[in-house]
C-alpha cells in the first residue's frame, strides 16, 4: 500500500478508464497521473472486493473505500513462476498475436502465475531495458493530439486601431492526420476547453485518448511520472468518456503528430493568410476554416487519398458518440462550510445542508450554476448570483428552529394573534409597527406565542388587554403581567380629569406685551 492513498475520484477514474474504456494499465496510469503499480493495485483490489463497473449507485466514496482497503491485511503472495520475457517479445512480431493470448498459455502451464495485470507490467518493464528506437502505431480513433501553435495571428481593432494576437489551437488525428484549427484570444482554461468542445463537434464523435502538451490550462503539475490534470480539464474528459495523457516533458516525440499538425496550419494557412487583415476573431475563423477544407483534403504525395477520405474511412467509424448535451464549462474551486451553513463563492453565499458545518467542500462553477459536492456526492445546487455579500438559502438546508424562524411573517403573526383575541391582535400589530423593519419584531411576537402555550390564551389576551389599557407594547411587559397575576385583577378605574380654569391671576394673556412694549 503506498504511503498516501490516491483519492476515491482517481480511483473511480481508475475503474471507468480500465474496465469502461479498455485502457492498457500504462495509458490509464498516465491519464490519471498515477504509477502504474498504484493501478494494478486498485485494479486487483477491485477485483477482489467483487465491483464491476457501472458502480453501483448506492455506493458512497465510504463504503468503496471500506471495501477496497479492509482493515483485515492480506497474506502476502507465494513467490511466482518468470516467464521468458525475450521468447515472449519474439512472439509478439507474429500477427495476431497479443499479450492476452501469450497470457492464458502462460497461465495453462503455471495457474499460479501473474494475474494479466502484472503480467502487462512486468512485460513492460522488460522492454523498457531495450535499447531501441520505437516507431508510434496509431490505432483508428484512438489518439487525438492537441497544441497551440507557436505563431500568432494579429487582429485590428476597427476603432481604435490596435492590434491583439490571436493564438491558433490545433487538433490532429493519430491514424488519419486529420486537422482541425481554430483561432482564440487567449491559452487560458475556458479557451482550452471551449476548442476541445469545439474540436469534437467537428469530428462528430471523440478519441479514446487526448495527448495535450503541458501547458498550464491542462495539467496544473507537470511531471514525466505523475502528471497532474486541472480539475476543470479532468471534468471535460469525464463527461465526453476520454482519457488524458499529457505529453512527457522535453520529449518532442511523443507529440510528433501534433508538431507536424502545427507545421502544416503554419505553412499552408497562416502563411497564406499573412497578408490579409482581419478586423475581428468570427472573420479569422472563417478564413481558417475555408484554409482548413482545402488542406484536409490535398492530396497525400506517396499514399492513396487524403486526410479527409482516410477520416471518413478509418477514424470516423472507430469514434465514440458525442453526448447529448455538450460539456459547460466549470471551474472547480475548494470552500469549507460556514457556522451558518453557507459556503462562500466570489463573495456570494450560497446554502448547504447544517450538518456539512466547517467541512470542506467541491465547488463547481458554470456560468449559470453553483454545484456543491461532498465526498463525490452533490449536496446542494444553486443559481449563480453575482450580488456580493447576499445569501442565496434554501430553508431545508438549515437546522429546524431556524426554518420555523423563517416560516414566520407579519401576517402570518398578525392572523395567529387574531385567534387568541383582538387585545393579543393589537399588540401584536404595535410590535410591529413599533421597529424600523418588521422581521426586528419577530422574536418579541414569537415570545408571545410562547406564553400563549405557557399560560394559556385566555390569560394571554387579559395580560394584553391590561397591556393595551397601559400603552406597554412590550414583550417583556406582557410577561411581567403573566407572572405577577395582574391579568387575573381587574383593571384599575381610570383618574377623573379636572377641567382647568379658563381664567387665573397668573396667566397674563395675549394682550399683556402688547400693552407693556416698552418698558421691562
Amino acid at each position: 500500500m503506498p504511503a498516501e492513498r490516491v483519492t476515491m475520484r482517481k480511483i473511480k477514474d481508475i475503474l471507468r478508464l480500465k474496465w469502461a474504456c479498455g485502457l492498457s494499465n500504462r495509458q490509464v496510469a498516465a491519464s490519471c497521473g498515477v504509477a502504474r503499480s498504484t493501478v494494478a493495485e486498485t485494479l486487483y483490489r477491485a477485483t477482489a472486493a467483487g465491483l464491476s463497473w457501472p458502480l453501483p449507485e448506492e455506493l458512497d466514496d465510504t463504503q468503496l473505500e471500506t471495501r477496497l482497503y479492509p482493515p483485515a491485511p492480506c497474506p502476502m503472495a507465494a513467490p511466482r513462476a518468470v516467464p521468458d520475457w525475450a521468447t515472449l517479445h519474439q512472439e509478439l512480431t507474429r500477427k495476431g498475436v497479443t499479450l492476452a493470448l501469450l497470457w492464458q498459455e502462460y497461465k495453462a502451464q503455471q495457474p499460479d502465475g501473474y494475474q494479466y495485470s502484472r503480467f502487462c507490467d512486468l512485460y513492460g518493464a522488460w522492454r523498457a531495458t531495450l535499447d531501441r528506437c520505437l516507431r508510434q502505431e496509431h490505432r483508428a480513433g484512438e489518439k487525438l493530439f492537441v497544441d497551440y501553435a507557436g505563431q500568432t495571428v494579429p487582429v485590428q481593432d476597427r476603432q481604435t486601431g490596435t492590434l491583439r494576437p490571436a493564438q491558433i489551437f490545433v487538433a490532429v488525428w493519430g491514424a488519419s492526420n486529420y486537422t482541425y484549427a481554430e483561432a482564440t484570444w487567449t491559452q487560458t482554461l475556458p479557451d482550452w476547453i471551449g476548442s476541445h468542445v469545439r474540436a469534437f463537434a467537428f469530428f462528430g464523435g471523440v478519441p479514446q485518448l487526448v495527448v495535450p502538451d503541458n501547458l498550464r490550462s491542462g495539467v496544473t503539475k507537470a511531471c514525466r511520472y505523475e502528471p497532474e490534470l486541472n480539475p476543470t480539464y479532468a471534468d471535460l474528459a469525464r463527461h465526453y468518456g476520454v482519457a488524458v495523457i499529457p505529453a512527457r516533458v522535453r520529449k518532442p516525440r511523443d507529440k510528433a503528430k501534433v508538431e507536424a499538425g502545427v507545421l502544416l496550419v503554419e505553412r499552408w494557412i497562416l502563411a497564406r493568410l499573412r497578408h490579409q487583415p482581419f478586423f475581428s476573431l468570427a472573420e479569422l475563423n472563417a478564413a481558417i476554416a475555408g484554409c482548413l477544407d482545402r488542406l484536409n483534403r490535398r492530396p497525400f504525395k506517396k499514399l492513396p487519398g487524403c486526410r479527409q477520405s482516410v477520416f471518413e474511412t478509418v477514424d470516423q467509424p472507430a469514434l465514440q458518440p458525442l453526448p447529448i448535451e455538450p460539456y459547460v464549462y466549470a471551474e472547480w474551486r475548494t470552500a469549507r462550510v460556514n457556522i451558518d451553513s453557507h459556503v462562500e463563492v466570489e463573495g456570494h453565499y450560497y446554502s448547504v445542508p447544517s450538518a456539512l458545518v466547517h467541512r470542506a467542500l467541491d465547488i463547481r462553477l458554470t456560468p449559470t450554476t453553483v454545484e456543491c459536492f461532498h465526498k463525490g456526492q452533490r449536496v446542494a445546487s444553486h443559481v449563480r448570483s453575482a450580488e456580493r455579500g447576499r445569501h442565496t438559502t434554501v430553508t431545508a438546508h438549515l437546522p429546524s428552529a431556524h426554518q420555523r424562524y423563517l416560516a414566520w411573517s407579519p401576517s402570518r403573526l398578525i392572523q395567529w394573534a387574531e385567534t387568541i383575541g383582538p387585545a393579543t391582535a393589537a399588540v401584536v400589530a404595535a410590535l410591529l409597527a413599533r421597529r424600523p423593519h418588521p422581521e426586528q419584531g419577530y422574536r418579541s411576537c414569537l415570545g408571545l406565542l410562547r406564553l400563549g402555550r405557557e399560560y394559556g390564551p385566555v390569560r394571554l389576551e387579559a395580560a394584553c388587554h391590561r397591556a393595551q389599557a397601559l400603552e406597554a407594547f412590550a414583550y417583556k411587559s406582557v410577561q411581567s403581567i403573566l407572572k405577577t397575576g395582574l391579568d387575573q385583577q381587574p383593571l384599575p378605574d381610570p383618574m377623573p380629569t379636572v377641567p382647568l380654569p379658563i381664567t387665573h391671576d397668573h396667566l397674563r394673556g395675549t394682550t399683556y406685551y402688547q400693552h407693556h412694549e416698552g418698558g421691562v
